[in-house]
């Protein structure tokens, strides 16, 4: 039996909605489970360890995300056996994603997984073990073998986190004289530094070694140029009383421009792009539609306000693009605004959470989604998922490209967002995003209640009308009073989508 929804719209996007999406997260369909009350606590970065690994296609785990497993193969159940004993880390398997290379087919591992902790499992009667496990840390493979009891192993190194970025003060605080800014002295940053955020916040009393201290020597030598450089540009000396000499001055370093400012005027270019609303204030120039004032005395400046220059090594506005609580709050606004649930407005002030959490369920392909656990760098993950959620929007199928579907068409059907992992009585584990309309899919079988990853569905399988590749799952409602009614749920590792 074939039914095509070839463009149709099955189950509507009305604003009715009856569904309890908690119900979906719970797993179900695994049956009881029991808690291991086991809790790892986290690795240091830079560790080597040995792992049993799960290698599964179309899976890319992020830490805290939820993994369902059914363990029926006995190269898994032997690593499971392993995890359960392992005096290193009790409990812990290795999850790396694998996929087809495009030239030959062939099987190929991914060099950064993620260790995960089974919270909870269940041996069944038949011999398998259904698992509930969580994302803990990044790790990248070194080498991989198999034991002798059969578990596939493999020697891990822990990634060592990077601590959220945040603009320093140098940058937006109040300005440094100039003349201690010029009269560089050596740096001794061995000596504490005894100010704090309660003592008045005076800048000028605080030590140059504050901010300069966490620069290597190179870095340095630049700033103590960009400094000297914008005096040089931008302030005249009181000492010269000649208007030509100023005039000659001011001519010669505006025909002479320095590479740090080429490149800063390229950064700030960047900038303006991803922030079209932010004035921004590079050398005598500013990038923004205010009027230029016009009142007497507008343009009058004192000496000692002229003195001053920032102590900060790049413009404010140069930090603010790796700030990574701003860019979390960006990227939250924009969730919001794109995904609308789950909210991340609990995780801004936990950067490197939330940028693991929108990867973790933001709906795109596999692949995309892999290149972000392979980022180092909260800042730089954020600023890559912001942009994913600027362009991603339509899906299509991975083996012809027929459309699919828009973003438009998401909907959230568990508390965990439009994206999650599933696992299927044969063992496998498919991730699955959650839409209201598709095009260009038949519908084949009857719809079958049991093992349901969605309580209250059934599901039917899913192929693509052109090429016949399995796309996913149609689920309709066993219940006339259930909203929505139907939906689909489309396999992430059989769509490409356009955010390249």
């Amino acid at each position: 039996m074939v039914r095509s929804y070839y463009n149709s719209a099955e189950a509507t996007a009305s604003g009715e909605f009856t569904y309890n999406t908690s119900l979906v997260a719970l797993h179900s369909y695994l049956g009881d489970v029991e808690d291991t009350h086991n809790r790892l606590a986290f690795l240091n970065g830079g560790d080597m360890l040995t792992l049993p690994l799960f290698y599964l296609e179309g899976v890319v785990l992020f830490p805290e995300a939820t993994l369902p497993l059914r363990v029926i193969y006995p190269n898994f159940l032997a690593g499971f056996e392993r995890a359960m004993r392992q005096v290193d880390a009790p409990y812990t398997i290795g999850i790396v994603r694998i996929y087809r290379d495009s030239n030959n087919g062939r099987l190929r591992f991914s060099a950064t997984g993620t260790t995960a902790e089974i919270r909870q499992y269940r041996r069944v009667e038949d011999g398998s073990v259904n698992v509930v496990a969580r994302g803990q840390q990044r790790f990248r493979l070194k080498r991989r073998w198999v034991d002798v009891e059969g578990a596939l192993c493999g020697e891990v190194r822990i990634i060592e986190e990077d601590l959220p970025s945040r603009t320093p003060r140098e940058a937006v605080g109040k300005l440094a004289p100039l003349r201690n800014s010029l009269q560089v002295k050596p740096l001794n940053v061995s000596q504490p530094n005894h100010h704090s955020c309660e003592e008045g916040n005076d800048y000028d009393a605080m030590s140059e070694g504050s901010f300069e201290g966490e620069l290597s020597s190179a870095e340095r030598r630049l700033h103590h140029s960009a400094i000297a450089s914008s005096y040089s540009s931008d302030i005249y000396d009181e000492s010269i009383s000649s208007d030509d000499e100023k005039f000659d001055r001011h001519a010669k370093f505006q025909l002479e421009r320095s590479p740090l400012e080429d490149y800063t005027r390229s950064m700030q270019l960047e900038y303006n792009k991803e922030n079209p609303d932010t004035s921004v204030r590079v050398g005598k120039k500013v990038l923004s539609d205010e009027k230029p004032c016009n009142k007497i005395g507008c343009g009058k400046y004192s000496i000692s306000q002229l003195r001053d220059v920032p102590r900060a090594f790049w413009p404010s506005w140069v930090y603010r693009m790796y700030d990574s609580y701003l860019l979390a709050r960006k990227a939250a606004d924009m969730w919001k605004e794109v995904v609308k649930a789950p909210s991340m407005d609990s995780l801004v002030m936990k950067p490197d959470q939330l940028s693991f959490h929108i990867a973790s369920k933001i709906p795109i392909s596999e692949s995309t989604r892999q290149e972000l656990l392979e980022i180092d760098g909260t800042s730089y993950r954020l600023r890559r998922e912001i942009k994913l959620l600027e362009s991603f929007d339509k899906l299509r199928c991975k083996t012809c490209e027929t459309h699919i579907a828009k973003r438009s068409d998401m909907i959230v059907m568990s508390s965990d967002g439009p994206l999650g992992a599933f696992a299927n009585p044969h063992g496998f584990v498919h991730e699955v995003m959650t839409i209201y309309r598709a095009e260009g899919i038949a519908v084949t079988g009857p719809p079958v209640k049991e093992f349901s990853w969605f309580p209250g569905y059934a599901w039917s399988v899913g192929e693509c009308i052109t090429c016949g590749a399995q796309m996913g799952w149609y689920f309709s409602a066993t219940k006339r009073k259930l909203r929505p009614q139907a939906f689909w749920g489309i396999r992430s590792s059989q769509v490409t989508d356009d955010t390249h």
